[in-house]
């Protein structure tokens, strides 16, 4: 990626954070779809050192751990989202995000969780990066991986 330049690049740059990629996708999908102006990014699953970030909520992995798995995975969301539409600085909302978390029948922390997601859109992108949030527990999520969660954003 280019050294794009803006407030939220700033921001990014001054929270070490620096966008991958878009990664691509292991089955018959694509990344994003851009209708009028709302992009839809397909759910980024959470990965840790360049792989699958497995575990299971409630069983071998704690809220703290899920909730960093979560912050990972907006990181991942922002890559795509700047391969979307090119510059982070269009974005004028972040609209929703769903999220999914690998946990045990009894976990009720799914909501702790992914505030690791929503929390770091709220730093970077403001009042812009608030957004509507559903937060499900689930059996399995794809690759064994801990959270799974996608976005829509709305952009200039």
């Amino acid at each position: 990626m280019t050294n794009p330049t803006g407030p939220i690049y700033d921001k990014l740059k001054a929270l070490g954070i620096t966008l991958p990629p878009v990664a691509a996708p292991v089955a018959a999908y694509v990344p994003f779809v851009q209708t009028g102006k709302l992009v839809f990014l397909s759910g980024h699953i959470a990965k840790k050192d360049g792989k699958p970030w497995v575990g299971q909520l409630g069983r071998n992995l704690a809220t703290e751990e899920g909730k960093a798995a979560a912050r990972a995975i907006a990181i991942d969301l922002m890559g795509t989202l700047h391969a979307a539409v090119g510059d982070l600085g269009k974005i004028t909302r972040i609209v929703k995000l769903m999220s999914l978390v690998n946990c045990t029948g009894d976990y009720t922390e799914q909501h702790l969780v992914t505030n690791g997601a929503s929390e770091l859109f709220a730093e970077v992108f403001g009042d812009a990066g608030k957004h509507a949030r559903s937060a499900f527990g689930v059996a399995q999520v794809p690759l064994g991986a801990c959270v799974e969660i996608d976005l829509i954003a709305e952009v200039e």
